[in-house]
């Protein structure tokens, strides 16, 4: 099997309606040509009020290696490229430096190639329906931005029907504003202060401004459709459900989404447009009651669906749509369980067991920093060269199965975004690379990985899914933090007795955990370095002595500050005399080069003693410590005859 052609589409909030068609477009003429997709999706909108939010989304971007590629397909129309631009503009340094084939849709960004979708003929037909169906002339325009490119195609699409009809075009009947509720409500005002005299109908390029202005006239008494008709552009789902409903155009953006994908497969196979190509998906004008015709029940209903909290769902019908109705989520008590957790695995089992809350899916992958615990690493633009793979589910059958790794979890390059892209596998897929982050701090990402043939795309659940997966992992950096600091010896970053405790019972989890190598270091004459060069000294001698201590322990045994001048080792497993001995003298001659090198005026000194014993019902650790302590203490009455 040769390895599948994959896909690159950048898009952010895909649970919008024109993301939802690009996906659509995308993924059907993916499975046709048998490539895998995989999208990098920030997951709110490009202008999301919460700004460091926003970076922490946008960072998703900087994980895309172009290079393992083979195409891309860029949604500026998504992105804010004017307030996102450090980010944006780094995005097409990185394809271009590729040299992967990219395109554009519906607006020009770094010079690739741009696919379209036909605004302006589908702006024609919604004119045509106010011009020839109701006969009206006098028509003012809400248009988007000026000098915008989607407005501009929009504004010739209405053009054309004028020109149909031998309407004169009046540029001052043309009212910009901002694609927005906002635009609308504007001139709903300068409509309704008599600024602008009312007209028969306003026809506006977006469902939003549509909806702005319809609202602001009948919070004012002027009736719609009764005194002004009023239609809109894209039929997004809540114009539907508008009072009044917004007559409105679903465009063609599913069409260009393929086209796109299509002219990526010309340049990736080096092969020529196929004359018999044909283009899919719903499109065309949709009534609603803001013209006055008998509204499109069927079209309001659907729309009712898509956005309703349907609080008492039937979750066992196979065709729910889980992408919308967010109640089983809100219903499932999530956060609460992610809260209760007490240490990082119970964290990651909690998420694992929350994985059924975004199914269908075949299978969930949570990748994060190999240093997500430590709370003084802060990432904030691009990932780490490392990443671990700590979460993976398997769903089907209504059945989750699969792993959670713990905080030992094997690592893998980043530049791979993810180890299983790479296995052969029967069917094309979509791999949806979404951020885990908290606030701007990145710590990682997760990838839902669904079938192309899937109705369901991520929206609202997932988000909301992994905002919970944000803050749970969040919640548990900062629990263990404070876990370590409770458990750690402020001066030498040793465990004290507390953590040594903890840290024994997860010891004695282990296999093999049958020898106890225990070593005890008691410093010497620390009373005689405060009494006569101060605390600070003395501090400084602890320190050396920790330092000794840390240099002969093992990554799996544990270095304690039993007291002010006691420190323990303990380890379990295999261990043998001969191993006891040289770590001894390794101690010994750590102390010696510090005393040779810090020119202190005193000489700092610690006595050592160390027991090796298998661990039996007579033999516990504490007794194991007890014998390294005797042992200490002749070594450290030999050491004071010696002197003597």
């Amino acid at each position: 099997m040769t390895e599948r052609k994959k896909i690159g589409l950048i898009i952010v909030n895909p649970e919008s309606i024109y993301q939802q068609r690009v996906m659509n477009g995308v993924f059907s003429r993916c499975d046709m040509y048998g490539y895998d997709v995989a999208v990098f999706c920030p997951l709110v909108n490009a202008k999301h009020y919460y700004r460091n939010y926003l970076l922490g989304e946008l960072n998703i971007f900087n994980l895309a290696d172009f290079d393992k590629l083979d195409g891309v397909i860029l949604t500026p129309l998504t992105y804010d490229t004017e307030g996102n631009k450090e980010q944006t503009d780094r995005l097409v340094q990185r394809i271009k430096e590729s040299g992967k084939p990219a395109v554009t849709l519906d607006l020009p960004m770094g010079g690739f190639e741009m696919i379209c979708t036909d605004d302006r003929s589908a702006m024609a037909d919604i004119t045509e329906h106010i011009v020839g169906v109701h006969g009206c002339r006098d028509i003012v325009i809400l248009a988007g931005m000026k000098d915008y490119y989607v407005t501009d195609e929009r504004l010739e699409g209405i053009k054309d029907t004028y020109a149909a009809h031998n309407i004169l075009f009046d540029e001052s009947k043309v009212f910009y504003g901002d694609f927005w509720y906002t635009g609308g409500e504007a001139l709903g005002d300068k409509i309704i202060s008599g600024e602008i005299p009312k007209p028969e109908a306003v026809i506006s390029i977006s469902d939003h401004m549509a909806m702005g202005l319809a609202n602001r006239l009948m919070e004012n008494g002027i009736r719609v459709p009764e005194d002004i008709i009023i239609t809109g552009f894209d039929c997004v789902p809540e114009s539907a459900i508008n009072t009044p409903s917004i007559t409105s155009y679903v465009p063609a953006a599913a069409q260009a989404a393929q086209k796109a994908v299509a002219r990526l497969h010309e340049l990736i196979e080096n092969v020529g447009p196929d004359p018999n190509e044909k283009w899919e998906f719903e499109k065309g004008l949709f009534i609603g009651s803001s013209c006055g015709c008998p509204e499109n029940v069927e079209h309001v209903k659907d729309s009712i669906n898509s956005l309703i909290y349907n609080v008492n769902e039937n979750f066992g019908r196979k065709d729910i749509n889980f992408s919308v109705d967010i109640g089983r989520l809100v219903e499932s008590y999530m956060f609460e369980n992610l809260t209760a957790v007490e240490s990082p695995d119970e964290c990651l089992g909690e998420i694992f067991k929350a994985t059924y809350l975004i199914s269908p899916y075949e299978n969930f992958y949570l990748c994060l920093d190999e240093d997500w615990l430590d709370t003084d690493k802060q990432i904030i633009s691009g990932y780490p060269e490392k990443m671990k793979l700590m979460l993976h589910a398997i769903y089907g059958d209504n059945v989750t199965k699969g792993t959670f790794m713990d905080v030992d979890s094997t690592s893998f390059d980043t530049k791979l975004m993810l180890p299983d892209l790479w296995i052969e596998h029967d069917k094309p897929s979509v791999y949806y690379f979404a951020p885990v982050h908290f606030s701007e701090h990145t710590f990682g990402y997760g990838v839902l990985q669904c079938s192309l043939e899937s109705k369901t795309k991520i929206g609202i659940v997932f988000r909301n899914w992994i905002r919970n997966v944000n803050n749970a992992i969040e919640l548990t950096r900062v629990r263990s933090r404070l876990t370590a600091f409770s458990q750690r010896d402020a001066m030498t970053g040793l465990y004290n007795r507390r953590g040594m405790e903890a840290r024994i019972r997860e010891m004695l989890e282990r296999p093999g955990a049958d020898t106890c190598l225990a070593f005890v270091i008691d410093m010497d004459g620390l009373k005689y370095v405060n009494d006569h060069y101060g605390h600070s000294e003395g501090d400084y001698g602890i320190n050396a002595i920790a330092t000794a201590a840390r240099l002969i322990t093992r990554n799996d045994e544990i270095c304690v500050r039993a007291g002010g001048d006691e420190f323990y080792i303990i380890g379990l497993g295999d261990y043998c005399g001969a191993d006891m001995l040289a770590r001894i003298n390794k101690f010994t001659s750590a102390i010696a080069e510090e005393n040779k090198t810090s020119c202190k005026p005193y000489e700092i000194s610690a006595s050592i003693g160390g027991c090796c014993a298998e661990l039996t019902a007579d033999m516990t650790i504490e007794d194991v410590v007890h014998k390294a302590d005797a042992n200490m203490y002749e070594n450290k009455t030999a050491r004071q005859k010696l002197r003597r």
